[in-house]
């Protein structure tokens, strides 16, 4: 062998024995691997057992095992000594199947089966063992999920299903057994939709399209059917069932029985409603004063919130016999479904309504005992509008006489509930103050009616002997001498005819304008010059203001009657000296606004409050911190309003308390 060759030899590595290699794989095992010698003492273990302990050991000092702790399955301490590797080595026999819990030292527990192996010499001498740790606590975990998931499903309240994706129901809870009435062997197989209802089987396709998809569908309501054919609503919340890979394979469905909520949300509708009605109907009637159109209203609004197929209002008016009622409204049967049969009379049944002993209900009045008791029908008349269902409350004015009564009927039993007596009820006192109110309202107007005839008859009547008075004084006036000691009283006496000749004027004004006779003569002239005419005549009367009038034109034509207009600007002139005692100057402007004629009168006085400003316009009406101690009756405003109207133009005020008044007035340019 040459020298060449040696030198390779002597570089060439050792080849790798079968002992390395054992003890490689020992180390790189995923398993956890330790071993024992025959005292139990721990010779070898590879990492994979140090990950699992949470420790290293150490060789020849620990003993049976590495773990800090060991437990038994149900978590009561394990010696040491009576571990499975203490009992191999003591009995020289392999142990599978058992199961302990090991604890670390940073206190986590896990759940491992331990598979220890009992080595021997050639001699078949103990020297050993080699346990294998197998760590199944995900699998423990696992399963005591399911079995608490299994558990919850089975106790839920709510209906748990499972199905395919072509809908093959896989699994079915107790609840929803007891929901729809399947129970799990006659269920389990078969198609979702034999819990659908036809109408809605559409419903099936769109929610299992969107669990192909692996979206989930929560809260959808709806309604579903039971065995026996009867519809509930249910929530219903699905979601997509996936296998390891990820992939949708099934789907699980939650139902909730939601009929209490359903009928508790349109009971809490249904009275929502009915309160609105009632406030509506309040609203309605105090806005009218029409008794039959309130009472047709009252008698529609609450047969149909009551569910009656028909109603009725009835005057408690007896007739000369002193038992037959008057049908005043009606509403869901044609008026002679009642005429044709007369009135009613005073039976049992009707007795407690018209004499107002109070409300009655029966859900099958043919079965009451006091039904059919009278001649000659002995009950409702052949062809008489079925009544089985029966609901009658009076109608009691504020005083306690019993206007009337309103009735309900329905040809099925148990139609009406506690619910519907209240609410007519409520109606009904809001009817009776309605009608009492649209009495007095009737009252008051005959009265109105025959005031204004009075005005009218009277305003007439006077005006014949005060035109006459007014002339025989004018001509004793101007006999006497100038000198003569009676003419100032002559003279005093004929302003006071004059003012009393004005409010007979007025109210004769008054009485025209309520007949819609009040005549208008309509010319051309200058508004401008009328005010300012009028503005010269009246500072002659008065010795306490000075009226001024300011205008930024020199003509102002209109087309009006000129006398009708001369009497609204003396009346707003009039007004501002009177109501401002304090002051001493009343300012008249005249102008052009939107091509109408604008007056306006101002004065420096006491001044309207907001409230009062509307009702100065109407008639006989003062503010009445000024009535008291300045005359008048309240009507010039009143004849002045109706005289601009009749002109199309309007008339107001701007005041305010202690910063005086200003009238507007505005007719259309001629």
């Amino acid at each position: 062998m040459g020298v060449q060759e040696n030198k390779l030899l002597r570089t060439k590595k050792p080849a790798i024995t079968h002992s390395q290699v054992s003890g490689q794989l020992f180390d790189t095992l995923p398993v956890a691997v330790y071993a024992c010698d025959r005292n139990g003492y721990i010779t070898s273990f590879n990492q994979a057992a140090v990950n699992l302990w949470g420790r290293k050991p150490e060789i020849g000092k620990d003993l049976w095992c590495g773990s800090w702790k060991i437990f038994h399955p149900n978590g009561e301490p394990l010696n040491l000594d009576n571990c499975p590797m203490a009992r191999t080595l003591k009995a020289g026999i392999a142990i599978e199947g058992e199961e302990i819990i090991i604890e670390r030292p940073d206190g986590t527990r896990i759940n491992v089966q331990p598979y220890p192996v009992p080595t021997f010499n050639d001699a078949g001498e103990l020297v050993g063992a080699v346990n294998t740790l197998i760590d199944v606590t995900e699998q423990r975990s696992s399963e005591t999920k399911q079995a608490m998931l299994a558990a919850i499903i089975e106790s839920s309240e709510d209906a748990i299903v499972s199905k395919t994706l072509d809908g093959t129901i896989t699994s079915w809870n107790k609840s929803a057994a007891k929901m729809f009435g399947y129970s799990e062997s006659e269920i389990i197989g078969k198609s979702i939709t034999i819990v659908i209802p036809e109408n809605r089987r559409q419903e099936e396709d769109v929610i299992l399209g969107k669990i192909r998809q692996g979206k989930k569908v929560e809260h959808y309501e709806t309604y579903r059917r039971r065995k026996d054919g009867t519809e509930i609503a249910v929530s219903l919340t699905i979601s997509p069932i996936k296998n390891q890979a990820g992939q949708v394979i099934g789907a699980s469905k939650i139902a909730r029985d939601i009929s209490k909520q359903k009928t508790n949300e349109e009971s809490l509708q249904r009275y929502a409603d009915n309160l609105e009605t009632v406030n509506s109907v309040g609203r309605m009637v105090s806005e009218r004063l029409d008794v039959q159109e309130i009472l047709q209203q009252v008698t529609d609004v609450t047969t149909q919130v009551t569910g009656a197929a028909f109603g009725a209002f009835f005057y408690n008016k007896l007739d000369e016999h002193g038992e037959s009622y008057t049908l005043f409204t009606l509403s869901g049967a044609p008026r002679e479904a009642f005429e044709k049969f007369g009135m009613p009379r005073n039976t049992a049944v009707f007795h407690p309504t018209f004499s107002g002993e109070g409300t009655v209900r029966v859900d099958d009045i043919t079965k009451d005992p006091r039904y059919g008791k009278n001649h000659p029908h002995f009950g409702m008349p052949k062809g008489h509008l079925p009544v089985v269902s029966y609901l009658a409350v009076p109608v009691i004015s504020k005083s306690g006489a019993v206007i009337g009564g309103l009735f309900y009927g329905h040809p099925e039993p148990g139609r009406f509930n506690i619910h519907h007596e209240g609410l007519v009820e409520s109606v009904a006192t809001q009817a009776a103050i309605a009608l009492e109110n649209a009495r007095l309202y009737e009252e008051i107007q005959k009265l109105n009616s025959k005031k204004d005839d009075f005005i009218g008859l009277a305003s007439h009547e006077l005006k014949t002997p005060v035109t006459s008075l007014s002339g025989y004084l004018q001509i004793i006036n101007r006999r006497l001498p100038a000198d003569d000691g009676n003419k100032p009283f002559i003279e005093k006496a004929l302003s006071q005819i004059n003012k009393l000749s004005g409010l007979i004027s007025d109210l004769l004004d008054v009485s025209k304008i309520e007949t819609g006779q009040l005549p208008l003569s309509f010319t051309g002239f200058d508004l401008l010059h009328l005010a300012k005419e009028v503005i010269e005549v009246m500072q002659y009367s008065t010795k306490t203001h000075r009226l001024t009038l300011e205008s930024g034109v020199n003509k102002l034509l209109v087309t009006a009657d000129r006398q009708r207009i001369e009497q609204v600007i003396i009346n707003l002139l009039s007004n501002a000296i009177k109501y401002s005692p304090g002051a001493n100057q009343v300012n008249v402007t005249v102008s052009v606004a939107d091509n109408k004629a604008l007056v306006a009168v101002q004065d420096f006085g006491l001044g309207i409050t907001r409230d009062q400003q509307d009702r100065i316009f109407t008639r006989f009406y003062r503010v009445e911190d000024m009535a008291a101690h300045i005359s008048g009756l309240g009507i010039g405003l009143f004849i002045s309003k109706e005289i601009i109207s009749r002109h199309n133009g309007r008339l107001w005020v701007e005041s305010g308390p202690g910063k005086g008044s200003v009238f507007f007035f505005e007719i259309p340019l001629g």
